[in-house]
Parts: structure tokens; C-alpha cells; sequence
């Protein structure tokens, strides 16, 4: 094959995928939003008679398929005793956690008398075609304990149509459970809203917005994003539970399954988004649990001691908390283990900020001359404005701007003039007046 015939198919190739099942969805979607006068359940109507013949692959049968009868809505229920395991955890441990961390890892006073025995974990997996009104929550998933047992309740809207009457379910559910709080993973500016929303527009309330609400997404950056590659749910779930879990459906492709069921009635193709939002509620109760764990080892003997770099995301959550002399020990624990060289930065950092305002001089600079030995540049510019404000050492001040200037020319032009501009007003203060000066009171 030559290369004009390669071209050719690549050409073909990626034509034929804009034409695919999800695109054609999501076209037709978005063409019907824009017709004025349609309700929601009209437009999905037709959404669903327009893309009638752009099925997807399904798995291979051995008999012919024969849809059954759909149902309006479904509820799922599944339990997990209290000694089941999710990776290395134990569902029960959960039961430990209480307010006084609960309110550190969601930043809210309101969490101090609380625990997760009264809980609600929130997840929805959504028709994800538009936002705003035009976006519906097909599944509900909720985690909650029944006395010790961890229960997951699934409410399937099997036909939009009926979405009133799954509301309506859901609000009875949320009175009688009396619910005190509630968990989820990036809820504040995706789950809990949208839900709010579809209440709204069936001129309901809900009782979860006027819960404190804990998303742990804020929670779990705090604490690992500077550990872990990324802060997904899965990701997370998998390098810090060990859950034994894959991203087993792309949530790009859960709507057009949604879509795929309305058309063909092929519940097998919901099956798997089932799991999908089982697996993200087990998750997040996985790492809260861990998040929480972390705060228990934090008096434990230096020898012994968690990981540093937990340390160091336990110290940022006290540092969010205004607690800086909590933050600090832990930030100086974390610094005598072997922390990645910018992680090792961003610890400096933060710490002698708080030793600055302390006027612990003397700690400060023992850290910024530890950092200018592994050649952070940051800690040239600390001890130079050091000995030029604080000692009055001009002299020391040029030596090590001069050596901070040698490292910021191969790495960073605004560092490159920071220093520049340093050295040349040293040079001048040196020759009006000498290169040491009075010490400066503290």
C-alpha cells in the first residue's frame, strides 16, 4: 500500500468515526435542544426514533436476542457486611471515622458531631448530552449503613418519561432515612446540583442541599495529588485502597448506552454502568476511610512513622485549617524523609512562610541552606534576602546571589532578572557604605 492509499484510509477511517453512534447522538441532541416548544420527554422521543438505526456493537449472543418488557423504574439494592474488604480496607472501618475528621477533610465546623453511620454516598451516572435542564440523571446511585451493614441502593429510570415519579421516590427515601450529612466525589459542582435542578423543575425540594456536604475531590488533591499522577476516582482507588479495579466502562460512552437500552430495550447494555456505579461508591467510601487513617499516624514515632509524603498532605489539610503550628511539625517530619525534589520545594515553602512569622530565623535559614545545597533556586533567593534584611551581611547576601544567579541562568529567565536586580543594588549599597551592616532587630 502506498502512501496516497494510506491517506486515503486514514481519511476514510476517521470520517467513519465522526459518523459513529455516539457523534450521531450527540448531534441529534443537540439539534433538538435548539427547537423551541418540546419538552424534555419529547425530545428524547424523538431522539430515539431519529437514531433508530445506529446501533452499537453488543457482545456476541449463541441465541437471538429477545428484548424484555422495560420497566419505568427499578431499584437495586446491594449489601456489604461489615467485615467485607475493598482492597486492603474493611467496610466497617468506616464506622470509625468520626467528625473531628470529617470536619478537617471537608473543611467544615458542621462535620465535628458528625460521622459516616449517617451519611449518604451520592453518585450519578447522567444522559451527559447538554447541561442545564437538558441533562437528566438516568441512575441514583446512594451508599449508606443500615446499623453496620453498607448498603448501595440503585434507582434506574428505565423511561424518562417517569423521571416525576423516581423523584418522588427519592424524596420519601431521603425524609425517612434522615440523612445528616452528605459524601460525594466533585457533588458541589456536578452531582448535587443537577440533582437539585431535576427537583426544581418537578417543583420539589431536596433535603440533601441544606446538609453539610463533604466533596471529597478537594479532600483527596489536599492530601495525594502531589503522590499520585492523577486524582481521578479510579485511579485513586486503585494506588491508594489496592482495589482490585479498571476503568471498566469510559464515561464518554454511559449516555450513548442510555440511548442504546431506550432504543433496543437490551438491559445488557446498562449491566455494566450498574457495576461502573457501584465500583465509584465503594471507591470513595475506600478513600475517605483512608484519608481518615492518615490523621491517626500522626503522632507516631519518627521511626516509625507514616509515609512521608502523607505527612506532608495531612500538613496541607492542618495548613487549610489555620492550624500552622500542626501543619509545620509535620511538614518538618516530612522533610527529614526522602520527599521528590519539588515536592521538597513546595514543603520549604509553605514551612518557612510559617517560620517567618515566627521569627525562627534560625530554623529558616538551616532549611533554605539545605535547599541551596540540592540546588533550588528558591532557597538562594530565601538566604539572600535573609542576609541583606534581616543580618545585614551584604557581603553574604552578593555570595549568594551570585550563586543564585549562575543556577537561574540555565533554568529561568524571571529568575535569571530577580537576581540581576538583587546583585546590581547589593554592588551599590556595597560601595556607598561597606558590605556588612548593623544587624537588624528581628
Amino acid at each position: 500500500m502506498n502512501l496516497d492509499e494510506k491517506l486515503k484510509r486514514l481519511k476514510a477511517e476517521r470520517e467513519a468515526r465522526s459518523r459513529g453512534p455516539a457523534s450521531s447522538v450527540e448531534n441529534a441532541w443537540s439539534r433538538l435542544q435548539r427547537e423551541a416548544g418540546l419538552s424534555t420527554k419529547e425530545k428524547l422521543e424523538q431522539l430515539i426514533r431519529l437514531t433508530g438505526g445506529a446501533t452499537g456493537p453488543r457482545p456476541k449472543k449463541s441465541v437471538p436476542f429477545e428484548p424484555e418488557p422495560r420497566r419505568a423504574l427499578q431499584v437495586f439494592e446491594n449489601t456489604y457486611a461489615p467485615d467485607t474488604r475493598y482492597g486492603k480496607l474493611i467496610i466497617a472501618d468506616a464506622l470509625a471515622v468520626g467528625g473531628e475528621v470529617l470536619r478537617y477533610l471537608g473543611r467544615d465546623e458542621a462535620f465535628r458531631d458528625l460521622d459516616l453511620s449517617t451519611t449518604v454516598f451520592l453518585d450519578l451516572e447522567t444522559t451527559g448530552l447538554a447541561g442545564g435542564t437538558g441533562t437528566i440523571p438516568f441512575l441514583v446511585g446512594l451508599g449508606y449503613f443500615r446499623e453496620r451493614t453498607f448498603v448501595i441502593a440503585q434507582y434506574f429510570l428505565g423511561d424518562p418519561s417517569e423521571e416525576g415519579r423516581m423523584l418522588q421516590e427519592l424524596s420519601r427515601f431521603f425524609v425517612e432515612m434522615n440523612f445528616k450529612s452528605v459524601l460525594t466525589y466533585n457533588g458541589k459542582a456536578f452531582d448535587l446540583p443537577l440533582l437539585e435542578t431535576r427537583f426544581i423543575l418537578q417543583r420539589k425540594s431536596l433535603v440533601l442541599t441544606e446538609l453539610p456536604h463533604l466533596d471529597f475531590l478537594f479532600a483527596a488533591r489536599t492530601l495525594w495529588k502531589h503522590k499520585h499522577d492523577s486524582c481521578r476516582l479510579f485511579h485513586l482507588a486503585q494506588q491508594v485502597i489496592e482495589a482490585p479495579r479498571d476503568e471498566d466502562i469510559p464515561g464518554a460512552e454511559i449516555p450513548y448506552r442510555y440511548f442504546d437500552y431506550l432504543r433496543s430495550g437490551d438491559f445488557g447494555r446498562i449491566e455494566p454502568i450498574l457495576y461502573h456505579n457501584q465500583e465509584d461508591i465503594l471507591s470513595l467510601l475506600g478513600l475517605v476511610i483512608s484519608g481518615a487513617k492518615l490523621f491517626s499516624e500522626e503522632d507516631l514515632a519518627d521511626g516509625s512513622g507514616p509515609d512521608p509524603l502523607d505527612l506532608v498532605g495531612v500538613g496541607k489539610v492542618f495548613a487549610h485549617a489555620g492550624e500552622a503550628a500542626r501543619s509545620a511539625r509535620l511538614f518538618e517530619r516530612a522533610l527529614v524523609g526522602r520527599l521528590p525534589s519539588e515536592v521538597a520545594v513546595s514543603v520549604v515553602r509553605r514551612l518557612t512562610v510559617q517560620l517567618k512569622k515566627d521569627a525562627d530565623w534560625e530554623k529558616a535559614v538551616a532549611l533554605w541552606r539545605d535547599g541551596s545545597a540540592a540546588e533550588h533556586v528558591f532557597c538562594y533567593r530565601e538566604l539572600a534576602i535573609y542576609y541583606e534584611h534581616k543580618a545585614g551581611d551584604l557581603s553574604e547576601a552578593k555570595r549568594v546571589t551570585e550563586e543564585g544567579l549562575a543556577l537561574a541562568m540555565e533554568r529561568s529567565s524571571v529568575e535569571r532578572a530577580d537576581f540581576e536586580k538583587r546583585l546590581a543594588r547589593l554592588n551599590a549599597k556595597i560601595q556607598k557604605g561597606g558590605g556588612t551592616k548593623k544587624r537588624a532587630r528581628s
